[in-house]
């Protein structure tokens, strides 16, 4: 086994939304990495370094390669790559952003674990990297697509206002046969031509979906690919639920005390969907993201400064 034998090796995946019974099965730093060491190496070592499978896993859940000598610890080649502020305030803080229905502020984190409103923002984006779509799965169903701001009505600036200072956005909704939402999925744009608005249909929308827009001549080019039927939007009243799910994301948005640049909304885009696409898996939303976390490459701060194009 790959795994020494200590008090922390028989954790199963932590279920369910109470942060108290997060902490009491993990307590501490090495809780937590032997936490990660149990998911990173699950299907056994492979050294990063030359690919041998042959090694042991040495003291602080650290692994060594008998081919190369190099040695891997739990963090490394995760997002969890250099926390300097400890293992267990990571988790907690991936915790409060999976299981939380409102927005967290780097403010408030920081304030909270007692590190730094820059170290708490900068930790916070690289979980959000983990929660973006893989796109793997299409809407296939019931879609409804429309385009909105971030930020509320400017002076003179009616409808689609192509010079206003706002975050512009496209939306999919996904329905279920009784309305009810089942998926959404968000991008930021420049502006509200097709070419804008192709990219969420190429990502996210499936070519056998039933898609409704309004009557946009921007969604036009788009029906000699999918299935798109335009009709009237009454303000809104035709697109109900996607209305809902759009003052859902705009409120969330206001509450981040902090300034959301236009560089980076996309990532918090990502981080609304990522919870509202699994809200029926809220029992394990915390480990599935902790596994993302896993698979994904470090990113370091430079890289997100960037603009995030990782």
């Amino acid at each position: 086994p790959y795994f020494r034998t200590c008090k922390y090796c028989i954790m199963e995946k932590f279920k369910g939304q109470n942060i108290l019974n997060l902490v009491k099965e993990l307590p501490n730093d090495d809780a937590c990495k032997a936490y990660l060491s149990k998911i990173k190496w699950m299907d056994g070592f492979k050294c990063t370094k030359c690919g041998s499978v042959k090694g042991c896993e040495k003291s602080g859940f650290n692994y060594h390669c008998y081919t190369c000598n190099h040695v891997e610890s739990a963090t490394a080649n995760t997002l969890f790559h250099k926390v300097k502020f400890g293992l267990q305030k990571a988790f907690l803080i991936v915790f409060e952003m999976t299981t939380s229905s409102k927005s967290l502020s780097s403010v408030q984190i920081g304030k909270r674990y007692g590190i730094s409103q820059t170290t708490a923002w900068f930790f916070m984006q690289k979980v959000r990297v983990s929660m973006k779509s893989s796109q793997k799965y299409p809407l296939s169903e019931i879609v409804h697509v429309d385009e909105f701001v971030v930020g509320g009505k400017e002076d003179g600036k009616q409808g689609r206002s192509y010079d206003t200072k706002k975050t512009k956005a496209v939306i999919a909704v996904e329905l279920t046969d009784k309305n009810k939402v089942k998926r959404v999925y968000v991008k930021a744009i420049h502006d509200y031509s097709a070419k804008s608005l192709t990219p969420i249909f190429e990502e996210h929308i499936s070519t056998s979906a039933k898609i409704f827009t309004d009557k946009w001549r921007g969604y036009s080019p788009l029906k000699t690919k999918y299935n798109i039927e335009q009709k009237e939007s009454k303000n809104g009243k035709n697109f109900k639920e996607m209305h809902i799910v759009i003052h859902q994301i705009k409120s969330w948005i206001r509450t981040v005390q902090t300034h959301v640049s236009k560089k980076h909304i996309q990532s918090y885009f990502d981080e609304f969907t990522f919870r509202i696409n699994r809200s029926i898996f809220k029992e394990t939303i915390f480990h599935k993201t902790i596994e993302r976390m896993i698979i994904a490459m470090p990113i370091y701060q430079n890289q997100i400064i960037q603009k995030l194009n990782i």
